[in-house]
């Protein structure tokens, strides 16, 4: 049962030894059919004639060709024709030779494209035809003269769908090798755009937290000798702060659970709705924040709600960390016909320094908001305000999906 499928494939390694192999059988076929007289009258034709050396030469020689068929289709044919000629004018009784030149023209037919296909197969169907009809001792419509016209227009129909079939599996094949590339593109796109939306929320909840627990720590350590109350209040601050951040970076993270896994969180995403709550953690920490509000208390996409609430979140982040404990900071939020405009503004005043504060450094807060935005198809604007301070304005359409993004980088 398994002799047979190693000896195809290795024989499919290996095209030399299979059209050797080929050529050998076609020999014998000629062989054994030139033994036969396809005139003779009684019933048992085998061995009423007997084929020449001329004949048996021309024979070995067709066959001897076909070993180099693949390599050199055209040439095979042409010496093959040659030789099929040669048997047609010289062999009487004829022998057999055209069965190489079939074989041939099959070759030919199933190796290269329609037009050669025809072109050839007509010219070797005329010439071998016209050549057996008018030389040949026997009558122009002898069954041996018509066999040779139909085996060669045979040979060149079967080639050509042979061919088409071989074209129209391989266009298939394509297809399919193309599609599956574009399947595995499109989930490692959605896996990385997944990754970048985790690493983005991550940052923002992580950054705001750390920030306030980062500023608060340092004011309990300033103020711990001297007023123990005051420090005993930012520890509060602390705390709540970091209950705060393990509660949103438990629902970030929840996110990546399966919809079977047990315990998955059900708290909203953070929105606009919980902006006084956001405001009240930067006033706890120090920072002066003035908000105003004119979006008609209009409900946004959930996107747009989270996106706009981020924003605002990052940039206060970065007022309190950048811009010193006596800053100020105002926030309004307002809804221009189908956007929603953010803007953070702080006046840039340094206070004295907190301990452990961190002001310094640069981080991905900035790059995180562009992406947001870019994703929503809106456009930020980010930079310096004349006179001192910093701004970011954010439009953020509710239904448009055009793609613009603008966020320099803070000095």
């Amino acid at each position: 049962m398994s002799t047979l499928p190693r000896t195809r494939t290795w024989l499919t390694a290996h095209p030399l030894a299979l059209d050797a192999a080929l050529a050998l059988g076609v020999l014998t076929c000629m062989l054994a059919g030139s033994f036969v007289d396809p005139h003779a009258e009684h019933p048992d034709k085998w061995g009423t004639r007997t084929p020449d050396a001329v004949g048996v030469t021309l024979m070995v020689l067709a066959a001897a060709a076909l070993v180099a068929r693949r390599r050199s289709p055209l040439p095979v044919l042409a010496a093959t024709s040659a030789l099929t000629l040669t048997e047609l004018v010289t062999g009487d009784p004829r022998a057999p030779v055209a069965m190489a030149a079939v074989i041939a023209l099959y070759t030919v037919a199933s190796a290269t494209d329609r037009p050669t296909t025809w072109r050839v197969g007509l010219l070797t169907m005329t010439v071998l035809t016209a050549t057996a009809m008018l030389v040949g001792p026997a009558p122009w419509y002898d069954q041996e003269n018509i066999g040779i016209f139909a085996w060669t227009g045979m040979a060149a129909t079967a080639g050509d769908a042979v061919r088409s079939r071989r074209a129209f599996v391989a266009a298939i094949r394509e297809r399919a090798e193309r599609a599956e590339r574009t399947r595995e593109e499109e989930a490692r796109r959605r896996v990385a755009e997944e990754r970048l939306r985790i690493a983005r929320d991550l940052h923002d909840v992580v950054a705001h937290h750390i920030a306030l627990v980062n500023v608060q720590a340092g004011v309990a350590a300033h103020v711990m000798d001297k007023r123990p109350d005051q420090a005993k209040e930012a520890l509060a601050h602390v705390r709540e702060a970091s209950r705060s951040a393990l509660g949103e970076l438990r629902a970030t993270v929840g996110l990546l659970r399966q919809s079977g896994d047990p315990e998955a969180p059900t708290e909203p995403a953070p929105g606009l709705a919980r902006l006084d709550e956001l405001v009240g953690t930067f006033h706890s920490a120090g920072l002066a924040v003035d908000v105003v509000r004119a979006d008609e208390d209009s409900t946004l996409p959930a996107a747009v709600d989270l996106a706009a609430y981020r924003i605002i979140q990052e940039a206060l982040t970065n007022v309190q960390k950048h811009a010193g404990t006596q800053a100020k900071a105002e926030v309004s939020v307002v809804r221009v016909g189908p956007n929603v405009e953010v803007t953070v503004l702080d006046d840039g005043a340094r206070g004295p320094a907190v301990p452990g504060s961190g002001g310094a450094g640069g981080g991905h807060g900035l790059l995180g908001m562009r992406e947001r935005v870019t994703a929503l198809g809106g456009t930020l604007t980010t930079g310096p305000r004349y006179g001192g301070g910093f701004r970011v304005h954010a439009i953020l359409p509710l239904t448009s999906r055009t793609v613009r993004a603008e966020a320099p980088a803070r000095p």
